[in-house]
């Protein structure tokens, strides 16, 4: 089984916005939060500020360690159909607000483009399950919220 581990962040401004990023990899898109994985020593906190910053230009400074979600994904549901075996993917998620930077969309990466979002709206979004659970861990939905995307 292979080991991910990530780092991410529920970033949100004045206006109750939440500043989400595309992923768009292989065939398979859906909005994220803004994040990714971790370089070889690298620090949970300094991956998810490098991170932020490469898929929507912002800098941001951490609030909060809201948790860690773990999840097992089956080799059948993986991005490259080659691999033979199951991921388990640790995701470490921060509660982050902009202290810097700009909106731009990333080139060459994993993610397309970035964008502010009202609360109110992601439910409409075709979101990737984490998103709703970084909501969750935030205090942003109710913790009975069930999200039904990817």
């Amino acid at each position: 089984m292979d080991l991910r581990v990530a780092a991410y962040a529920v970033v949100t401004d004045g206006d109750g916005r939440v500043l989400l990023a595309h992923w768009n990899e292989g065939h398979r898109s859906a909005w994220t939060l803004p994040g990714g994985g971790l370089e070889p020593g690298e620090d949970p906190e300094v991956a998810a500020r490098r991170e932020v910053r490469e898929e929507t230009g912002y800098r941001v400074a951490l609030d909060a360690l809201l948790g860690i979600h773990s999840r097992v994904i089956p080799a059948s549901q993986r991005i490259h159909a080659d691999t033979p075996q199951p991921m388990h993917a640790l995701r470490i998620i921060y509660r982050a607000h902009v202290v810097g930077g700009r909106l731009t969309h990333e080139i060459g990466g994993s993610t397309d483009r970035a964008e502010w979002f009202p609360l109110s709206a992601i439910p409409a979004l075709h979101h990737v399950k984490l998103v709703d659970v970084g909501l969750r861990m935030a205090g942003l939905v109710p913790a009975t919220t069930v999200g039904l995307h990817p």
